[in-house]
């Protein structure tokens, strides 16, 4: 248990990475750690799509910067990125997501991989190129996009100190 809590303390987002790839060996654990996250009645409603196609990487970073409003890279250079999506029948998809979110931003962190967890995968996969990439994935239109994980080796400067807990996250009754 000590270490499991290890894990979950230092864990801390990436915004700077190398350009060294994941290797696959770890990133199939992470994938694997991904499909045990706690799921709505075990529908296991989540489907992860790894992409370490430079170009894809390149396109998907694109496609959420043009929903922020800039042409920055809001993937922060990661060579690796899994994006998380859920079959939105489901009535507890988007939990489901976000449990799977969860283990593969642990699971890499206990491997030595740093990550973060970067929002409007949602609105990404509305766009029409958001569409084009479901259809190559052979996904229809019922999945989601809850998050996407990057994933990579972190350069310096890339992770910021762990702040303190606030006050009152706790309550006891």
């Amino acid at each position: 248990m000590k270490e499991t809590l290890t894990v979950l303390k230092e864990r801390r987002s990436c915004r700077k990475y190398t350009a060294r790839q994941v290797e696959k060996e770890k990133l199939e654990l992470i994938l694997e750690a991904g499909t045990y996250a706690p799921t709505g009645r075990n529908f296991q409603s989540p489907v992860i799509v790894a992409v370490r196609d430079p170009e894809t990487v390149k396109e998907l970073s694109r496609l959420n910067a043009e929903i922020m409003g800039t042409d920055s890279d809001p993937f922060y250079g990661a060579p690796t990125v899994l994006v998380v999506f859920a079959d939105s029948t489901v009535n507890t998809y988007r939990d489901d997501g976000a449990l799977v979110m969860g283990n593969l931003l642990n699971a890499a962190h206990a491997l030595g991989v740093d990550s973060c967890y970067i929002y409007r995968a949602r609105e990404m996969f509305k766009t029409q190129k958001g569409r084009e990439f479901l259809k190559k994935w052979g996904l229809d239109e019922k999945y989601e996009g809850i998050g996407n994980c990057i994933l990579g080796y972190g350069a310096e400067g890339g992770i910021r100190p762990v702040s303190e807990r606030k006050k009152g996250y706790i309550i006891w009754d």
